[in-house]
């Protein structure tokens, strides 16, 4: 905690279009959430984002734009321009000695404000979400330009993983050396819990000693659910109990139900926090099949609970996992999913051996961990003291 703790207290602005505690999307609101908690235990934390009322909790303080607009890009242009002023109402007799912006979406703010003391972050590009065109071309484009022009204008960047920094040198033709890799982190506590996995499974239907596969994420397609479902009758082959549950909220939903029509399959969509967490403890293995990922908090949060782990090898995935120690690292299809459980399902001590050394690997994640490393590279881009 050296970093975070020894030196002078800085006031440090933070930009992001969700978080935790308002309009929440995808992992971005846990990322940025958290950093600015760790942060402002020891510094001055204002936090920008969308919602409708202003709030302070864990010593942040939150202050809110409620924006409209007709598509994604003209909401986020009117978010940018509300939050640029709700900025301007703070940065007074003490002005922010950090600007801190995530992901491209208040781009409009962040060109505003280019001549301060700003840094960026890239969780994902639009590539890696969008880089098969499962979206609309004239927004790939859009949005790609506006992450191109936020890592131009800033004194430096983060990205999650080394994939990632990678994958913005080849799109952006941004100098590795203004690309530090700062990954993400997590509250171990929150996901090691105790509960009765029995009654978890009862509750969906599942007999207590049947295995019980998990998806948890976002049901879009760089996360690859569809996948895991058409796994599912691999899996069923070699196991003839196994059951599998997908959650999440997204856009292939509907999808999913159909896919997993006659198999032992439930789609159940978005689930609350408190039911995720039971979830993920009741769970025998978990499986986070990406086509595309940075980083992948979902595997901090399943190392957390002690599970296994069968991951696509790809990206910080790949990064993160020691194949056959912390997780199995499988191609990115129903085949390798299949292969990777099945795996786990015949041999029992090394799937509890592999879940317990995730467990323990988790920890190096701590938030105060990873906040003590950004803040350092606050420091970077400031004036000698």
């Amino acid at each position: 905690m050296g970093g975070l703790k020894q030196l002078k207290s800085l006031k440090i602005a933070i930009f992001s279009w969700e978080s935790i505690y308002t309009d929440r999307v995808g992992g971005l609101s846990n990322a940025t959430t958290y950093l600015a908690q760790s942060l402002a235990k020891y510094h001055e934390v204002h936090f920008f984002t969308r919602g409708g009322t202003d709030f302070t909790l864990a010593n942040v303080h939150y202050h809110t734009w409620n924006p409209s607009g007709s598509n994604i890009i003209k909401y986020c242009n009117n978010l940018s321009y509300g939050l640029l002023s709700r900025f301007y109402e703070y940065d007074n007799d003490k002005p922010f000695d950090i600007l801190h912006f995530n992901d491209w979406h208040l781009v409009e703010a962040f060109h505003q404000l280019q001549h301060r003391n700003c840094v960026f972050s890239y969780h994902s590009t639009e590539y890696g979400r969008n880089g098969n065109m499962h979206g609309d071309w004239w927004e790939f484009h859009e949005i790609s330009g506006k992450e191109w022009y936020c890592g131009v204008i800033a004194k430096v960047c983060t990205v999650v993983s080394d994939t990632l920094q990678q994958e913005v040198v080849d799109l952006y033709k941004l100098p590795k050396e203004k690309l530090y890799v700062i990954p993400n982190g997590i509250i171990v506590e929150q996901f090691d819990v105790c509960i009765d996995t029995a009654d978890v499974k009862h509750r969906y239907g599942i007999h207590y000693l049947a295995p019980l596969i998990l998806y948890i994420g976002r049901l879009a397609y760089q996360k690859g659910p569809d996948i895991f479902v058409q796994a599912i009758p691999m899996i069923r082959d070699y196991r003839w109990d196994v059951q599998a549950i997908v959650a999440g909220g997204g856009g292939m939903y509907d999808y999913l139900k159909g896919l997993a029509y006659g198999n032992p399959v439930q789609v159940i969509g978005f689930i609350q926090d408190t039911e995720y967490i039971r979830l993920l403890n009741a769970a025998d293995i978990v499986v986070i099949p990406s086509r595309n990922e940075p980083f992948g908090i979902v595997l901090l949060e399943a190392w957390s609970a002690g599970k296994p782990v069968v991951v696509s090898n790809v990206g910080g995935l790949s990064e993160n996992v020691t194949d056959y120690i912390t997780g199995i690292k499988v191609d990115c299809t129903p085949e390798g999913i299949a292969w990777g459980v099945n795996w786990y399902l015949s041999r029992p001590y090394e799937m509890e051996k592999i879940g317990m050394k995730g467990q323990s690997e988790v920890q190096s994640y701590s938030w105060d961990i990873i906040a003590d490393r950004m803040m350092y590279m606050y420091r970077s881009i400031l004036p000698a003291e």
